[in-house]
């Protein structure tokens, strides 16, 4: 702690070159900050998946439906709490640039089985009630300015009436809200015996949900279960609601591999940057690392002075640019419900002051080497 005063002089010695090389580094941890809640978002949830829960979709693909009737022989299966399932919709509200992410459900069961949907009882009683009746996220419903009691045209591009007509009305019975934090609050969620009639193929939902007694035993449970349907017409895959919500996330593409790629080269390039600044910084102190040295300094304590300078300089700049990146994130989600969750994780957190750490450490190596191997008279001939 002593040397922190000698380290700031240091830093300050050259203001503009340290203020600029510091803002590259803050826009750098901005960036990283904003992608990783952005990841988060397109994971659908991925990191808050309920561990006693698994998924059961068709072998093939996610997209093919599974028989109705399956819910009571899943049910049936030791080890399974309860049974609920969903379907996709896929409908269009005023425009197609409105997205959506409808999924006809049974409320009852299905409210029963994610605890982390928050409805008020009112709220709740009418949703169960109301045969066309929907409920929606905080942010759906302020991004389109819908309130409790409206109506809502959606245009199905899968479902139909029967007569043929595309157009399904829907009454908001209730907002609901969670209790656990990066759960998706972007849903759109009605009664699936509303389109129960409109189906081509009668009696089929797209996945099925479980929960289950022992997380422990998953593996044995999601045997046991596609055993139940081996060889049949709908043969099926059940796993954890982690793989689903992961599998579900990469229809979109893998947007974590993509923010990756960006954040890795963001972040070499500025590991140039302030690799340079350390480097003319300790370059332009050639004639006092001399006199240190004359003074007693060892080399390990200049290499650890060095350093100390880079580190203090990224963890300071790092530092500002996390908690800028946290103050947007607290702003909720910028497109209204498009991403559901918007917020940077904890371990986001704790990878991003490492990786701080890691730049000062990278940056103040190469100088730190050549200080600590500076001889004290060749580096005073260059004064």
């Amino acid at each position: 702690m002593r040397f922190l005063p000698l380290v700031w002089k240091n830093l300050m010695r050259r203001k503009a070159r340290t203020i600029f090389t510091a803002l590259s580094i803050v826009v750098a941890f901005v960036l990283f900050g904003i992608l990783s809640a952005i990841r988060v978002a397109f994971g659908g949830g991925v990191d808050v998946t309920g561990a006693d829960r698994l998924t059961v979709i068709h072998r093939v693909s996610l997209i093919l439906p599974l028989p109705l009737s399956y819910r009571d022989r899943i049910a049936a299966v030791p080890g399974v709490q309860e049974v609920t399932f969903a379907n996709w919709f896929g409908g269009i509200y005023q425009d197609p640039k409105n997205n959506l992410f409808e999924f006809a459900v049974d409320p009852k069961s299905y409210l029963d089985i994610y605890p982390e949907i928050v409805l008020p009882e009112a709220q709740k009683k009418a949703w169960l009630e109301d045969r066309s009746g929907a409920i929606v996220g905080p942010d759906v419903a302020k991004r389109f300015g819908w309130k409790i009691g409206d109506h809502i045209p959606i245009r199905g591009t899968i479902y139909r009436h029967a007569n043929g007509s595309p157009g399904w009305d829907f009454t908001l019975d209730g907002i609901y809200t969670t209790n656990k934090k990066g759960f998706d609050t972007s849903a759109f969620l009605f009664q699936y015996d509303y389109i129960k009639e409109a189906q081509v193929r009668k009696d089929m939902v797209g996945w099925y949900v479980i929960k289950i007694a022992d997380p422990q035993h998953a593996a044995q449970i999601a045997a046991r279960v596609d055993a139940l349907f081996a060889n049949s017409p709908f043969e099926t895959k059940t796993a954890t609601e982690k793989a689903f919500a992961e599998a579900f996330a990469k229809q979109i593409g893998d947007v974590g591999s993509i923010i990756t790629y960006i954040v890795t080269a963001v972040f070499f390039t500025i590991l140039l940057v302030a690799g340079n600044t350390m480097a003319q910084s300790v370059r332009e102190r050639t004639g006092e690392l001399a006199v240190l040295k004359t003074l007693g300094f060892n080399d390990r304590l200049i290499l650890g002075l060095v350093l100390l300078e880079s580190c203090c300089l990224a963890l300071i700049a790092g530092g500002i640019g996390l908690t800028l990146a946290w103050l947007f994130t607290l702003r909720g989600d910028p497109t209204h419900g498009y991403l559901g969750v918007f917020f940077i994780a904890q371990q986001d957190l704790i990878v991003g002051v490492l990786l701080a750490l890691l730049l000062g450490a990278i940056t103040g190596l190469l100088p730190g080497v050549r200080a600590m191997r500076l001889r004290i008279v060749d580096a005073l001939r260059r004064v």
